[in-house]
């Protein structure tokens, strides 16, 4: 881990509430470039307010007294199968200055914990194979998975199996939330 005399290296993990909006979106805009910022920091704070009947999984990292990473996880559905649980990744940022110190593993493993242990099934990402294949994801599993949109990079549609299930019809085509049914964040 990074060592830096100003940073305690005590990371707390909660689930984020209305009241971390505004944490949330500086944590957004200040890490991801100018042209994604604004994009990405709506959807975290889109899937914080969602309310489908299978709730987001919302997350925060505070460290140093103050919010400095965020984590979402927000179910989908796979065609008509209601029998396996899913869930999709997405965002996830850490503060820039607290970037390097294994915040954004921290958050991301305490997510899947808490998805292993609600029983889902299988949960997807949208990214860098070489950051999420840490935890798991890879692009073998998500060869079942057909994206709601067009993928700009699609060796970087990767999933990881949580709990077993037997997947009757493949690929299987995913129905995400409304926040993600953007094709700019695809």
């Amino acid at each position: 881990m990074f060592s830096d005399p100003g940073f305690t290296d005590t990371v707390n993990i909660r689930l984020a509430t209305e009241q971390d909006r505004s944490d949330i979106e500086r944590v957004y805009m200040s890490t991801f470039p100018k042209d994604e910022n604004v994009v990405v920091a709506k959807l975290a704070i889109d899937l914080l307010s969602d309310n489908t009947a299978i709730q987001t999984l919302s997350l925060v990292a505070e460290a140093d007294g103050s919010v400095v990473g965020h984590v979402a996880f927000s179910p989908v559905m796979l065609g008509s199968k209601k029998s396996c649980l899913a869930y999709i990744l997405a965002p996830l940022a850490v503060q820039s200055d607290y970037q390097k110190r294994g915040i954004g593993s921290e958050i991301t493993e305490y997510g899947l914990q808490q998805l292993l242990a609600k029983g889902v099934n299988v949960v997807f990402v949208y990214g860098d194979p070489n950051y999420y294949g840490r935890f798991g994801f890879n692009t073998e599993v998500a060869r079942n998975y057909t994206v709601p949109y067009r993928l700009q990079y699609p060796s970087g549609w990767q999933a990881v199996t949580l709990n077993e299930y037997a997947l009757e019809n493949a690929p299987a085509v995913i129905n995400c939330v409304t926040a993600l049914c953007d094709p700019k964040l695809w």
